[in-house]
């Protein structure tokens, strides 16, 4: 069977399968963004505005999820804390609960892993704001919900949407680890037929073209917001 039979979309092609796969890759991408953007902008709001030991705690929380393997923090999830939550279980009479779902444990782990960055990237951006807009804001009389929606936000956003564009393009390549667990996103699709077929070279090589297509996509609208936002800026001043 010719390459492009392969890869079509008939009878015995992969085509259905790996779009199928490119779609469960900007799921967890999705997830892990979502979750990574929460949970990060409260650990900048933590390390800016806690007490010392709140701060502490963040502080370490960025230094271990920088500086381990996403995959060691996938494999933590599924397998590690699984067995952990088992053993606790069975003290106390109860049945292990089993295995979290590989979509869960994919999200969750390259979210956790992206907060540490994005915790750093908000709290560079609250940082480069003057410090003059928040005593201005408060003479005015404005609450510290009105100060973070009409100031902060709006301002950060603008600022560190460069890099925030980096951190997603991270995640949409780091989503190819979940593969190790079974999810069946577009690396996985990928090895499957490959292995499947015989053919390494022609599915790894259509692994590596969507792969483009997905994050040339993805910086093309990145920088099409930070032009928006750009001239929305130079209009407002």
């Amino acid at each position: 069977m010719s390459g492009l039979a392969l890869l079509g979309f008939g009878p015995d092609g992969w085509g259905r399968l790996l779009l199928s796969g490119c779609l469960l890759t900007l799921q967890v991408s999705l997830c892990s963004m979502a979750i990574g953007t929460v949970l990060g902008g409260l650990l900048a709001w933590a390390r800016i505005r806690g007490p010392r030991p709140v701060r502490a705690l963040t502080a370490a929380y960025g230094i271990v999820l920088r500086g381990v393997p996403e995959l060691l923090v996938i494999f933590l999830l599924y397998f590690g804390l699984p067995s952990l939550i088992a053993s606790l279980w069975s003290a106390m009479g109860w049945p292990p609960p089993g295995l979290l779902p590989a979509f869960v444990t994919g999200g969750l782990a390259i979210g956790l892993v992206s907060a540490a960055y994005q915790a750093e990237v908000f709290r560079g951006g609250v940082a480069a704001i003057p410090v003059g807009q928040f005593e201005a804001a408060r003479a005015l009389g404005l609450t510290d919900l009105l100060c973070l929606r009409r100031i902060l936000i709006p301002q950060m956003l603008r600022i560190t949407l460069p890099a925030l564009g980096n951190v997603w393009q991270f995640n949409l390549k780091d989503s190819a680890l979940v593969s190790v667990i079974g999810l069946a996103e577009l690396m996985r699709v990928s090895l499957v037929g490959a292995g499947s077929t015989r053919q390494p070279f022609l599915f790894l090589s259509a692994a590596i073209v969507l792969y483009l297509v997905l994050t040339s996509i993805s910086d093309l609208a990145f920088r099409t917001l930070d032009r928006r936002f750009s001239q929305d800026a130079k209009e407002a001043s």
